[in-house]
């Protein structure tokens, strides 16, 4: 059968109750917020999607996203899953011809918007005549807040739309979109199809029975969900418009779980630490060490404050997660698996790092996914434990390439000896046990004296120096070298800047030829909202602070 996400939670729907909450949304500070249950999270996306449809959308318009995390941002998604439409998620930090760009780009034909944003869309809506409906979402605790002209209240539409089941039939290649950060270039819509992402998140097998086959329908999903002991909750910690939370509440939902959100204007650890221990999360999204040393601070500030012992994993993907940093966390509970997830939006499942009470991993190092391989530039296979860096690869349920972008999809997704890989770009060593080490994304390799360097190796190395908050390594044009490494740090608290005394820190750990020929101070964060490094950013800052041409 195909395997359609709309199909998937209708189902789940059915066989849920009032008392089984699907949303949650924590007040200010880890507060009292909104609950929606179930049968209501079901009403309230029939309700969307009958919206959308009588606003003249049809199966595989696009409708864009242009949220922070809360419930609307999920239930437009999955109205989108059960009306046949396409999300396309939107950076909330875009401004004007950023913001144009993705909304022309993705031919979006309706846009939901947070109303904090109202002024933004204002300004656009004359230049987007393709948009056939813009829904403005008030703050949850204000939901009969006067809306834009022009545009349509999301909870008018939820509460006064009709709410029965919608009559379409879905498809397994029906589509979701996942734009890309544009880190390293104009972001890309990549496609991907119910059925893949399903099948790649392991086809509705069972995590509380590895063993357990997969079903063979949605009823039969339905009827284990119903018999299972309890049902997940997961804290999305980062934006739901990143792949990590947004792939991360699909899978939660799978299972006819809760995904949990904050208030997310800026990251306040304490009210997600109050709202894993109000609402007993089971498991958290974060991306990397921006999330997840703040988080062990507060615990270290505040020790047994805070129950957590609810909480049986968390899981980052997207950036590097330093060890010191999850053991830091077992240490408050030490039942949690803490997961690093080698992955990106253009493919699930390349590798996987579990550290637990039982074990510790080391940086960069992940065990191999199943379908997965390991080739150079020139396509040609690495064979594991020969030491040859290549680009990590993956087979199987994989993205249909980049929305009207084909040039980039034949590169990006091109066909090996008749099989057809997806390969973004990220750059690894894999040994004879089928360990990876990952190097870094290749569009952001460094080529100094004709040596090819990783950033990220070197900056898991200087984040280690107890001076260093946070870093980023990019390569600046050099007459001598042709790029020379160049490190951008966040300091911790007061702390000077002692640049002879980091160098001599990468010294210790690495070749000679990877020390950072100079090191600055960052003015401005180094990391966008969902955790990921912003290079393009860090590199135009050294340039100009540096005098490089």
């Amino acid at each position: 059968m195909a395997w359609n996400y709309g199909d998937i939670y209708t189902a789940i729907g059915a066989i849920s109750n009032e008392d089984q909450p699907a949303l949650i949304h924590s007040g200010p500070d880890g507060s009292e917020g909104l609950t929606v249950s179930w049968p209501a999270f079901m009403r309230r996306t029939n309700a969307l999607a009958h919206h959308l449809t009588d606003s003249g959308l049809k199966p595989d318009s696009k409708v864009a996203h242009y949220m922070r995390n809360g419930p609307a941002y999920v239930e437009a998604m999955v109205a989108c899953f059960k009306g046949r439409f396409v999300h396309v998620n939107v950076n909330f930090r875009y401004l004007d011809d950023e913001l144009h760009y993705i909304l022309d780009n993705s031919d979006a034909e309706a846009v939901v918007y947070s109303a904090e944003f109202r002024e933004q869309t204002t300004k656009l809506r004359a230049r987007l005549p393709g948009v056939k409906t813009w829904i403005e979402v008030p703050a949850y605790d204000d939901p009969d807040a006067t809306v834009a002209d022009s545009a349509v209240s999301y909870h008018q539409i939820i509460t006064e739309s009709d709410d029965s089941d919608i009559s379409v039939d879905r498809r397994g290649d029906d589509l979701l979109f996942i734009y890309t950060g544009g880190t390293t270039g104009m972001p890309k819509g990549v496609m991907w199809e119910h059925e893949a992402i399903w099948t790649a998140g392991g086809a509705g097998a069972s995590l509380l029975n590895p063993d357990q086959q997969p079903p063979t329908t949605v009823e039969e999903h339905a009827e284990r969900i119903a018999d299972a002991p309890f049902r997940p909750r997961l804290l999305a910690a980062c934006p739901l418009m990143h792949g990590t939370a947004m792939l991360s509440a699909i899978s939660t939902l799978n299972s006819g779980g809760c995904v949990v959100t904050v208030p997310e204007h800026s990251l306040d650890t304490q009210g997600l630490w109050k709202t894993v221990d109000r609402y007993r999360v089971n498991n958290m999204a974060i991306v990397g060490d921006a999330f997840a040393k703040p988080l062990l601070k507060e615990l270290n500030e505040k020790p047994n404050v805070y129950d957590i012992s609810s909480l049986l994993g968390i899981i980052s993907s997207g950036v590097m997660w330093s060890p010191d940093v999850k053991d830091g966390l077992l240490e408050h509970n030490r039942n949690m698996v803490l997961m690093d997830s080698f992955g990106a939006s253009e493919a699930i499942g390349f590798g996987v790092s579990r550290t637990s009470k039982d074990g510790s991993s080391k940086p960069a190092k992940f065990q191999i996914g199943p379908a997965c391989k390991v080739f150079t530039e020139d396509h040609q296979e690495v064979a594991p434990g020969s030491g040859e860096a290549g680009f990590i690869a993956r087979t199987g349920p994989i993205p249909v390439g980049y929305y009207k972008d084909p040039e980039k999809t034949a590169e990006t997704f091109p066909t090996i000896d008749g099989v057809r890989y997806s390969i973004p770009g990220d750059w690894c060593t894999v040994e004879s046990d089928g360990t990876l080490t990952l190097l870094g994304r290749g569009s952001v390799c460094i080529n100094s004296g004709g040596e090819k360097i990783y950033p990220e190796e070197i900056e898991e190395v200087m984040k280690t120096h107890p001076n260093v908050e946070d870093c980023l390594v990019v390569g600046l044009a050099d007459e001598k070298w042709g790029q020379a490494v160049t490190g951008i740090i966040e300091l911790v608290g007061d702390a000077a800047l002692d640049e002879h005394e980091l160098r001599e820190h990468v010294r210790t750990h690495l070749s000679a030829y990877k020390i950072p020929k100079r090191i600055i101070v960052a003015q401005d964060a180094l990391r966008a909202p969902n955790g990921k490094a912003d290079y393009k950013t860090a590199t135009a800052y050294a340039t100009s602070v540096l005098g490089v041409s």
